[in-house]
């Protein structure tokens, strides 16, 4: 993982837990399949979270990042992570972004609450 995506994430880590978010995971592994950033209870719905970061504005704002490919492979880790911790179907959960973008010297995020649905 590089600096600036750690930065990214860790401020989204903050800004989730001042939401009121309970952070339960950070760059949760399923092997090959992926990750996911970070996963947290928005109440009592688990969410899990893709973190972009954009130094500058050149390529458009963070979250056009998560592609259709990227909440596929979104899609299958969290079910994985549903799986493995004995919550699959049992679970009210949906998918957000946080976007953090850093220009002249300021930072701004974005929290994106149920971003996509998986198809």
């Amino acid at each position: 993982m590089s600096e600036k995506s750690d930065f990214g994430e860790e401020l989204a880590a903050r800004h989730l837990t001042a939401q009121g978010y309970r952070v339960v995971e950070r760059n949760w592994r399923a092997g090959k399949a992926g990750e996911i950033d970070v996963i947290a209870y928005d109440g009592p719905v688990l969410a899990f979270v893709e973190v972009k970061t954009r130094f500058g504005g050149a390529f458009g704002p963070p979250q056009s990042a998560v592609t259709g490919r990227k909440q596929a492979q979104m899609a299958r880790v969290a079910r994985s992570y549903l799986y493995r911790t004995g919550l699959y179907g049992t679970a009210d959960c949906r998918f957000d972004v946080v976007a953090v973008t850093v220009e002249n010297g300021r930072t701004a995020i974005e929290l994106v609450k149920d971003a996509f649905r998986p198809r």
